[in-house]
């Protein structure tokens, strides 16, 4: 008669099991796809089309920095970082709801022990029928299993894959930015190194321009008027050089927090030194959705969302769930792990919400709405990325034809301040022509270094624009 008991019950969870098995196959669950946006056919407003799908941020940053220094710099940076630090952080959580999302199909299982002892009234029916008393002991084990009828369980595990591989490219997001700005405040400090230089330079000339026109002015051959401008262009060139340092003392600092280190001087090349011989390659607009982790980040948000749209919609439709209880339980504890002491129980039941105070359609009607949030957080980042894509392209084109410009100019100064001198000391020139020829040459050649600059300011900010600098 056992075995007929025992047998009879395996057949019916057999029964429930494959009943389980054939209703999985009803999803309600949608599969995502990506969404098409219009205006990615435009998005980088070029007069050159990319023909060609390799962009350079597929190029690792230690190739396109060619400077020791500032590879030394970046890798220190990736390692020490404190928002480095933060996003792996970050990313080790979401790991973690990673793993619990993928155990959703595993059922729970919990296990307990207990010793009851009961007083119970010598009056009463069962007092009178056990003495007054109690003893019960019971070793159990409970499991629950919920079948994923609609899909449920598959889409919370793609929510958390989801959140998870967002919260990736969130780190390289931090890493990609992380480059650019380490390398940008690098590149200033050179600009600022140069101008720094130059200035100087100028400082040491006008000296020994005031020693000159004093002389001058002592021989009768010039004015008071002449000694006052000469001085007060000196003055300007030194209050410069005091600005300059500033600006130096600040940019190290900035560097210093970016590398993660508490404040100090960084040993650096010559800005004359600096090249980038990488081809600058945008490659086709869709390019950014594998290589921008932003956009990469923002996608997956929508399909998290995505996801718990499917989740929030299967709960209007019921649940089967499979609970089993079994164990060993007896009022006496000679008797507790014999055979006899044994009990189970099976149920396997269906869940079908009816009236639950509009929770339910709450959920799934929020569910949308952060979906479309989503989707347009998503449309915006990629119409973000190309706006920065296009800029970073048209400023390093304009800063190279306007370098050309400014270089001319410098040459076209220098040779007006050589022939105020001539003319000066043939007496067919004022002393002021000269001073206004040494003052518009040392704003040219400052003008010119900050040019140089933009130029290398504009390649990092297109690299980062593309999305390099994780790999």
């Amino acid at each position: 008669m056992k075995f007929i008991k025992h047998k009879n019950i395996m057949i019916r969870t057999a029964l429930i099991a494959v009943l389980a098995i054939t209703l999985q196959s009803c999803f309600v669950a949608k599969n995502y796809d990506r969404p098409e946006f219009e205006e990615t056919e435009h998005l980088f407003r070029t007069d050159s089309l990319p023909t060609d799908s390799v962009s350079m941020a597929e190029v690792s940053w230690k190739e396109i920095f060619t400077d020791q220094y500032l590879v030394g710099y970046i890798e220190k940076g990736l390692q020490n970082n404190i928002d480095i630090r933060v996003a792996i952080q970050q990313m080790n959580a979401a790991q973690a709801y990673l793993k619990q999302g993928k155990s959703g199909y595993f059922p729970t299982l919990s296990a307990g022990a207990t010793v009851t002892h009961q007083n119970l009234s010598k009056n009463s029916q069962f007092g009178s029928f056990f003495n007054g008393s109690i003893d019960q002991y019971e070793l159990s084990g409970d499991l629950s299993w919920e079948a994923d009828i609609w899909g449920k369980i598959r889409s919370n595990k793609r929510a958390s894959e989801a959140s998870y591989l967002q919260s990736v490219a969130a780190h390289k997001a931090v890493k990609t930015a992380l480059v650019s700005q380490i390398a940008a405040t690098y590149y200033t400090l050179l600009s600022l190194d140069e101008q720094l230089r130059i200035t100087e330079q100028t400082v040491a000339t006008r000296k020994q321009s005031v020693e000159t026109i004093k002389a001058l002015k002592e021989a009768g051959q010039q004015n008071q008027v002449a000694v006052d401008q000469t001085t007060a262009q000196l003055y300007s060139a030194q209050a410069l050089v005091i600005d300059l340092k500033n600006s130096i003392f600040q940019a190290e600092n900035t560097l210093a927090i970016l590398l993660g280190e508490t404040p100090q001087g960084y040993e650096r090349a010559s800005l004359a030194d600096e090249k980038i011989n990488t081809e600058l390659k945008i490659g086709v607009p869709t390019s950014l959705l594998r290589n921008r982790p932003d956009v990469m980040a923002a996608e997956y948000g929508l399909i998290n969302s995505f996801e718990l749209t499917n989740v929030a919609k299967s709960n209007f439709y019921p649940s089967l769930t499979l609970t089993a209880n079994s164990g060993l339980q007896s009022l006496t504890f000679d008797n507790w792990f014999s055979g006899s002491s044994f009990f189970a129980t099976l149920v396997g039941g269906l869940t079908q919400p009816i009236f639950n105070q509009r929770q339910i359609k709450t959920q799934y009607e929020v569910a949308q709405a952060q979906q479309e949030q989503s989707l347009l957080n998503f449309k915006q980042t990629l119409l973000t990325a190309g706006k920065e894509v296009s800029e970073a392209l048209y400023t390093y084109d304009a800063e190279v034809e306007k370098y050309e410009y400014l270089d001319l100019q410098v040459q076209a100064l220098q040779n007006a301040e050589t022939n105020s001198e001539e003319l000066l000391d043939n007496g067919y020139a004022t002393y002021l022509d000269l001073l206004t020829a040494r003052e518009s040459r040392l704003s040219a050649e400052l003008n010119l270094i900050d040019s140089k600059l933009q130029q290398l300011l504009a390649v990092v900010n297109l690299y980062e624009a593309l999305g390099g600098g994780w790999q």
